[in-house]
């Protein structure tokens, strides 16, 4: 892999600016297991996002649900 490639993936993916300019520093020190390690450690963080995500998605569809209850009620 080349280091364009990389920044780019990691730039592409939402990665924070410190996260990619570490990324930066190990692959030019070629310190491929704290490489390794820090990449594992984005991808946590990406993961965490999404899960962030899908509560926030979770709780506007219990908001739908509960105003078609309330719609039926009406009618």
């Amino acid at each position: 892999m080349e280091l364009k490639t990389l920044i780019d993936n990691l730039t592409d993916n939402g990665c924070r600016a410190n996260d990619v300019a570490r990324a930066r520093v190990l692959y030019e020190c070629g310190e491929t297991d704290a490489l390794i390690k820090h990449l594992r450690k984005c991808r946590c963080d990406l993961v965490e996002k999404m899960h962030d995500s899908q509560r926030k998605v979770d709780r506007m569809d219990c908001l739908i649900r509960q105003a078609q209850k309330e719609a039926k009620k009406e009618e």
